[in-house]
């Protein structure tokens, strides 16, 4: 009988978990890596190759970096071509963890694919070989050993896993490539620092928002201007970069390239990470986790964009209205008016007569035949009563910042500054009063006025109100605190105050940055919502409480 020959492919596999061994297991780790690498795979099975008589080698196939605990590689897949089509009838591998740590397909490519295709499949270093091996061997040996193989890798995945939520939660940054606007910094890689260039990019995108161009436009016009994208600038410096939003070729600016710019808290100085997860280590599979799963860390690096202009685009970006297809804009009041009855947007309409124009603004319900009912107003009217508000608010507010800048440059005891906010006084005698009726059960029960029922029920009700109390309290006392440390307002948001004090002519950047909501009733009469109204509620009881402390100051001396 004519001895078989064997046409041999040489699959050689090295992961990222095995190239970092020597840096994370010390001296042991180093010779397992080492024994692992690609040249001395290569070198044990061509000696084995050259000392077999009935043997040659047909082709090498090498998986750099690629995961055993699935058969998803590119050069594990030419292998099986090459199977498939009879140029191959040998599989050599040094040893099973080679060939994949994934027991189950392991073992079925092993024991039922190869043998059927009449594929020889042998593992040097784990001495076996399917021409030679027995029933204990192909039926128990190969399988445990495979399952072992199988347990490592998922134990290395859940290291992994665990590792990387550490460096969440400690604030590092550990995506691939830093988000556009910022680079990874040279001394820390897992901290993020501003690209100059990209976040003055990441900034007028939000400045263009504020000023009323819709995300569309914003794009096209980064396109008109030539601005690379966030993928093309990447790969403009060099980078390897495919991310999940990348397609084919070259790629320009979309809508919503830019409205994820416009929703990322990471230029507001925090990191969001831990947004999606692999479905398990076998499967490249990526799936989104829920908001509350996320895990958020503040104040991690420089912020490109203010707070205040980062809420303004989030409810622009909710109730803006319909854009002008000649701007591409959204008109001046458009997701500021509201009818103050139905709580329904106004709507705009145009009218012409006699070849002039008049614009006005109605109830989006009564436009819709649903009942509600005009709330007719002049875009003039409205002008005019936002403009004379937002001056007499700002100029209000400078009032109040005026008397309250002394004191908050005024070096205080922040036990003896939290007192003078009123709020924070009464949540602390509500507090105080749930406190002294759990003490208050207390005695009830020891006394048997009421029964251990009662006592329970009575006792979890007011120490729950007691702990909502708590909490309350402490936003307060930080409200105050950050308002002492931080100022008011920014040096910028105050210039523009300022500039609104003197207001001339209403844009809608001024609308936006100023007014929440504009309410409109059916007699005209208008209600504004200001922003900064807790500041300027701050800063008039701290003036107050002030005030009041001098006068009792100078009432007292006077008796003296």
């Amino acid at each position: 009988m004519k001895k078989k020959h064997f046409l041999a492919a040489m699959y050689l596999r090295l992961s990222r978990d095995d190239e970092d061994k020597d840096s994370k297991a010390g001296k042991t780790g180093m010779v397992k890596s080492e024994s692992n690498s690609i040249g001395s795979q290569r070198e044990l099975i061509r000696a084995f190759v050259m000392e077999q008589s009935d043997m040659e080698l047909y082709d090498i196939y090498v998986d750099d970096g690629f995961s055993g605990s699935n058969f998803e590689r590119p050069e594990f897949k030419r292998m099986l071509a090459d199977i498939e089509s009879g140029r191959v009838n040998c599989v050599i591998v040094k040893d099973l963890s080679r060939f994949g740590r994934d027991y189950i397909e392991a073992g079925r490519y092993i024991q039922k694919i190869f043998p059927a295709l009449g594929v020889r499949f042998i593992a040097l270093t784990d001495h076996y070989d399917s021409d030679s091996a027995d029933m204990s061997e192909t039926s128990i040996l190969l399988p445990v050993k495979n399952f072992i193989n199988d347990s490592y890798c998922r134990d290395i995945s859940a290291k992994v896993k665990s590792q990387l939520e550490v460096k969440r939660r400690n604030g590092e940054y550990i995506a691939s490539f830093a988000v556009y606007g910022y680079k990874k910094s040279a001394e820390d890689r897992n901290r993020l620092e501003p690209d100059e260039y990209a976040a003055e990019i990441v900034r007028r995108i939000y400045r263009w928002k504020i000023e009323g161009m819709a995300t569309a436009a914003i794009a096209e016009k980064l396109n008109e201007l030539g601005i690379l994208s966030p993928r093309e600038y990447k790969i403009s410096l060099g980078m390897h970069f495919y991310g999940g939003f990348s397609g084919i070729g070259s790629s320009l600016w979309s809508s919503a390239t830019v409205k994820r710019i416009l929703t990322d808290e990471v230029y507001l100085g925090h990191l969001l990470q831990g947004k999606t997860e692999k479905v398990n280590y076998k499967v490249k599979k990526i799936r989104a986790k829920p908001k509350e799963e996320w895990v958020k860390v503040e104040n991690t690096h420089k912020p490109l964009i203010s707070e205040d202009d980062f809420e303004i685009v989030q409810q622009l970006l909710k109730t803006d209205g319909r854009k002008s297809p000649k701007t591409g804009e959204s008109s001046l009041f458009a997701g500021l008016l509201f009818c103050a009855d139905c709580g329904e947007q106004m709507v705009r309409r145009v009218t012409c007569y006699k070849g002039a124009e008049k614009v006005y603004y109605i109830c989006s319900t009564k436009n819709r035949g649903e009942g509600c009912s005009r709330h007719s107003i002049e875009e003039g009217e409205l002008k005019e009563i936002a403009g004379s508000s937002i001056r007499r608010f700002a100029n209000a507010f400078l009032s109040k910042r005026e008397k309250f800048e002394p004191e908050e440059k005024v070096e205080k005891n922040y036990d003896t500054i939290i007192p003078y906010d009123k709020e924070a006084e009464r949540l602390k005698k509500e507090r105080k009063k749930y406190h002294d009726l759990c003490a208050g059960l207390c005695r009830d029960l020891k006394k048997g006025i009421i029964d251990k029922e009662e006592f329970e029920n009575l006792y979890k009700s007011f120490s729950k109100k007691e702990e909502e109390l708590e909490k309350a309290i402490k936003g307060q006392d930080q409200f105050i605190r950050e308002i002492l440390e931080k100022g008011v307002l920014s040096e910028r948001r105050l210039k523009f105050f300022r500039e609104y004090a003197e207001l001339r002519k209403v844009d809608r950047c001024t609308l936006r940055s100023m007014v929440r909501q504009i309410r409109v009733y059916e007699d005209r009469k208008i209600e504004i919502e200001f922003r900064f109204t807790d500041q300027f509620k701050t800063m008039s009881d701290f003036n107050r409480r002030i005030s009041e402390e001098d006068e009792s100051i100078r009432t007292a001396e006077r008796r003296a």
